[in-house]
């Protein structure tokens, strides 16, 4: 059977902020970042930073929660046969059908390198268009797009591949 690894959603839930760290430092995109968005490192200074990261952590393990179900194909089985009666009893026939399914399937495709192409797919396919569409009406440019995707796009790689890669999750 699958299941959660917590542990492993909450070192996924990091990944974000070393990104962050790393992604918007002056000497890499910060600079550039700060152009597109009008923000100056005096207003980093009035925030709440605390805050700021306890919230971006709590919204990047709900980010990796969510990437199982992107990155884990035996997720897949569990939401298809979740109303078949007998499924969570190992002893019954189709409790039994799924112990064999898992023992035999259970490890496909679970490995980093594979997280790695579901993270960039899901960003790329769905996170770039969603930032797109905000910065459109935000009046930003392909710059700002190109540096935010851009950012999320190596997050999610690497979550995915984390997420992926870990037994138990």
């Amino acid at each position: 059977m699958v299941k959660f690894n917590f542990l492993i959603l909450l070192a996924a839930a990091v990944i974000p902020l070393i990104i962050g760290f790393i992604w918007y430092h002056p000497k890499v995109f910060g600079t550039a970042w700060m152009k597109t968005t009008g923000v100056t490192p005096e207003d980093g200074k009035k925030m709440n930073m605390p805050l700021v990261f306890g919230l971006t952590f709590l919204f990047s393990f709900l980010i990796a929660f969510g990437m199982q179900f992107v990155v884990i194909h035996q997720m897949s089985v569990f939401s298809v046969l979740a109303n078949e009666p007998g499924i969570m009893d190992p002893n019954s026939e189709m409790g039994s059908w799924l112990v064999n399914f898992m023992a035999k399937y259970g490890n496909n495709f679970r490995t980093f390198k594979h997280g790695m192409l579901h993270g960039t797919v899901f960003g790329i396919m769905f996170v770039t268009p969603l930032i797109a569409i905000n910065a459109m009406f935000e009046r930003k440019g392909f710059k700002y797009i190109a540096i935010n995707a851009g950012y999320w796009i190596v997050s999610l790689m690497l979550m995915g591949g984390l997420i992926s890669a870990c037994p138990g999750s």
